[in-house]
């Protein structure tokens, strides 16, 4: 699947692309409890364009800039008015 047809709302999205940026980790509070979390934001590109690309935790490790990761299983949210492609509890993200 192509960046440029993602759209919000779909599911069991695929898609290999390229690390063009990452921003700093930072730290966020669970809604659900006292567990805090990292999360940093990517973005990831293709020939038909780039996408934010949210990590958690151990991902943003694994993930550097102008790495090829395919995301297998994802799905795609909107927050703020720009929308994001989410690894996810059962997707997966590998670096090729």
């Amino acid at each position: 699947m192509k960046i440029e047809e993602l759209r919000d709302g779909m599911k069991r999205v695929n898609v290999v692309g390229k690390i063009t940026e990452k921003s700093e980790p930072r730290e966020v509070q669970s809604r659900y409890g006292n567990q805090k979390y990292q999360v940093a934001d990517a973005y990831i590109g293709d020939e038909t364009g780039t996408i934010k690309l949210t990590l958690w935790n151990e991902q943003i490790e694994r993930v550097n800039v102008d790495d090829t990761v395919r995301i297998e299983n994802g799905y795609i949210t909107s927050f703020r008015g720009e929308i994001q492609l989410n690894v996810g509890k059962y997707g997966t993200l590998n670096v090729t």
